[in-house]
């Protein structure tokens, strides 16, 4: 079910057991653990806004403050001056992060439950139009087995039953990932027709999808691993759904599937969250960068923020204890 090492339990409790409160005694009240997040995620986007609205409202840049003698266009010192320094920059993402993470949570189900009572309606079915019924008689023409002796010296790993046009086919997945496409007459082949996708989609769609073969990653199919299969054939509907499904021709399977009511998750949130823009995305390491620098910008504002916090805490106990020590020394206290 799950194996670990050491060094990934070390990784776990350093980054995303903290990171989503992934804490045993919580986690397993999941009603509860998803109230924690949404609420601290929503304090933290909330106090992140105020921070900038602050930082904003305080810089001056006619530098009309002075610091060690100089003009200045912050009107603080120490910590405090760091703190602001680093919200000037980092806070806008600061606040982008927190309201992204929030939104992976589905703090809005009333939301999401409109949207998806909106979809459908005149859709053409992929799926169905590429595959059909898939009928056990079809298989009949050729044993499994000799589809494997077909492929030869091939690792395969796993070998499925499918239907392409309503015709049975055999599907094998090889060790190293690749696929090969068995008929019932004929040879094995690395894949289908693209020309026979791209007629059947269309078929079925009667003209409400469009359909044009990528060769490269797109606003929506993207993979930082390069890992999602290219080309791919893109079958788009003209409707008010404007659905995006992505079909790999080699398996002729739909491999991804987009519509009008994804776009606050692709964006609001894989966008924000992970910062998957196409255009900074697609170009490693400048993506790598980016992010590890905006992240080791955001701790530097969460450790000042913290050195802040504790100082004002400090003050206030110091206070309340003061006040508890004004109370009249008792006879032991005074022999001592």
């Amino acid at each position: 079910m799950q194996y670990t090492t050491t060094a990934s339990r070390i990784g776990a409790y350093l980054g995303p057991i903290p990171h989503w409160f992934y804490f045993t005694p919580l986690r397993k009240h999941g009603l509860e653990w998803s109230r924690v997040v949404i609420w601290s995620s929503g304090i933290g986007t909330i106090g992140a806004i105020i921070g900038v609205v602050i930082g904003v409202w305080m810089y001056s840049p006619s530098r009309k403050y002075r610091y060690a003698g100089a003009p200045t266009s912050i009107p603080y010192r120490g910590q405090k001056r760091w703190h602001t320094v680093f919200g000037l920059v980092f806070g806008v993402a600061t606040v982008t992060y927190a309201f992204s993470g929030m939104l992976s949570m589905d703090p809005f189900p009333s939301f999401n439950d409109r949207v998806q009572q909106r979809r459908g309606g005149g859709e053409p079915n992929v799926r169905s139009a590429l595959h059909g019924d898939l009928d056990p008689n079809g298989f009949e023409a050729k044993h499994p087995k000799q589809a494997l002796e077909q492929l030869g010296d091939l690792q395969v790993k796993e070998i499925e039953l499918m239907a392409f046009n309503g015709e049975a086919i055999y599907l094998a997945r090889l060790a190293d990932g690749d696929t090969r496409v068995i008929p019932m007459r004929g040879d094995p082949r690395t894949g289908f027709d693209q020309k026979d996708i791209i007629r059947m989609v269309s078929a079925a769609a009667d003209g409400r999808m469009t359909t044009r073969v990528l060769n490269q990653y797109d606003r929506y199919y993207l993979d930082r691993t390069r890992r999602l299969p290219l080309p791919v054939i893109l079958a788009e509907s003209t409707t008010g759904q404007q659905t995006r499904h992505y079909i790999d021709p080699k398996t002729a399977r739909v491999v991804q599937t987009y519509d009008s009511s994804n776009w606050v998750n692709r964006w609001l949130y894989n966008g924000l969250h992970s910062l998957n823009f196409p255009w900074l995305y697609n170009y490693r390491p400048l993506w790598d960068i980016v992010v590890i620098t905006l992240m080791l910008g955001g701790t530097a504002l969460c450790v000042t923020s913290l050195i802040l916090a504790w100082r004002v805490l400090g003050r206030k106990l110091a206070r309340v204890l003061n006040v508890n020590d004004t109370r009249e020394p008792t006879l032991s206290e005074d022999l001592a």
